[in-house]
């Protein structure tokens, strides 16, 4: 908040950010301004965005600005004011873009920020089996017992399809959506077939499509995207589709316990979604890719920063060994290094140019500078 003038706290339902933001203006000096776009007298408050906001000052908060779909434009106002002593902390619950950020509408003037639950850096590292199988979402995390986390789940997955999506803008019967979800669940870790989907739903491609695209902009559902290398190979174009909180993943697939999940079907791409999502949590706005070929060979991510490119596999086994696809990977992509996060407890070398190591010790790492560091 001291870079930019306005700075947009984005992340699911109940990720913490309206507890976060009480938090951190508590130790304001100035005046605290809160708005909340779902309480209904501040919202009528905020349908003249421009006459609500001009005469405040000191810190401004406006919760759950989706409702409003007026306010960037008028904060591009405010901002640019020469005279201007107020600064603003926006919390949405959607996609920048769904939230109303426009591509120029604050172009220079505002800083984004994902909050996407609890993280192992959080909780440390001997409580990384609860997060993954509870998810990092903290009512579910910090539950008293196993039956209530359940509860708050379900009670959760049940009241963001009947009321907070119809809240983001998405007209579309909960039950609809509570099967797209569901069979979601059971595609998660696995490439995008909209064909596939839309005729096990019983609908057309693109309502499919569309569904899928609601719930990643209310930032439940990751699309990861594939990496297109300059080779010969022909190489998958779909993107791979994961539930961004395990704990959800879990519920919708009837999932109630660490032994249930440990002996379930899914666990695999379970452990390689909640990887997968804690990485990106600490990688920030670096993009990551996954790497597929049609003849097989796959890397589950492909990220570069500071020059380097690096490869994650992720194995839910005792002891990783080199495979044909870690071959082709090094030499297709020409990856400095490739790491294989295994729930293991010693760290060791595959190969030259691979190495296993705990997840324990991968995720609790905070920043992209200290994961390429592990690769050395």
């Amino acid at each position: 908040m001291a870079r930019a003038p306005v700075v947009l706290l984005v992340g699911p339902r109940q990720a913490g950010k309206t507890t976060l933001a009480r938090h951190a203006m508590g130790f304001d000096q100035g005046p605290v301004h809160f708005l909340d776009a779902e309480n209904p007298r501040d919202l009528s408050r905020l349908s003249d965005p421009l006459l609500a906001l001009e005469s405040l000052r000191g810190t401004v908060v406006v919760d759950e600005a989706q409702h409003v779909p007026d306010l960037f434009p008028v904060l591009r106002v405010l901002a640019d004011r020469p005279e201007s002593q107020a600064r603003f902390l926006i919390l949405g619950s959607a996609s920048p873009t769904l939230v109303g950020l426009g591509a120029e509408s604050l172009a220079g003037r505002v800083e984004i920020i994902e909050l996407d639950g609890l993280r192992v850096a959080d909780v440390g590292t001997g409580e990384l089996d609860r997060l993954w199988v509870r998810g990092g979402l903290p009512p579910a995390y910090t539950a008293r017992s196993e039956p209530d986390s359940i509860a708050w789940r379900d009670n959760y997955v049940a009241t963001f399809l009947e009321r907070d999506l119809a809240g983001l803008g998405f007209r579309m019967p909960a039950t609809t959506m509570r099967r797209v979800w569901t069979m979601l669940a059971h595609y998660h870790g696995q490439l995008w077939n909209g064909a596939e989907l839309a005729r096990a739903l019983g609908v057309s491609e693109p309502s499919v499509r569309r569904y899928l695209d609601a719930l990643t902009d209310a930032l439940v559902v990751r699309q990861l995207q594939p990496w297109f290398a300059n080779i010969s190979k022909r190489q998958v174009r779909s993107p791979k589709i994961y539930l961004r909180d395990s704990g959800t993943l879990h519920s919708l697939l009837g999932i109630g316990d660490q032994e249930s999940l440990l002996s379930h079907p899914t666990v695999g791409a379970s452990y390689e979604g909640f990887i997968i999502e804690q990485l990106a949590q600490i990688c920030g706005r670096i993009p990551m890719y996954f790497w597929r070929t049609q003849q097989g060979a796959e890397l589950d991510l492909y990220l570069q920063h500071g020059g380097a490119r690096l490869g994650i596999e992720v194995k839910r086994s005792s002891a990783p060994k080199l495979t044909p696809s870690m071959r082709h990977a090094l030499s297709d992509l020409h990856l400095d290094h490739l790491l294989v996060c295994y729930p293991g407890p010693v760290r060791y070398p595959v190969s030259p140019d691979v190495t296993a190591i705990p997840d324990a010790d991968l995720l609790r790492v905070t920043g992209a500078d200290e994961l390429l560091a592990l690769a050395g």
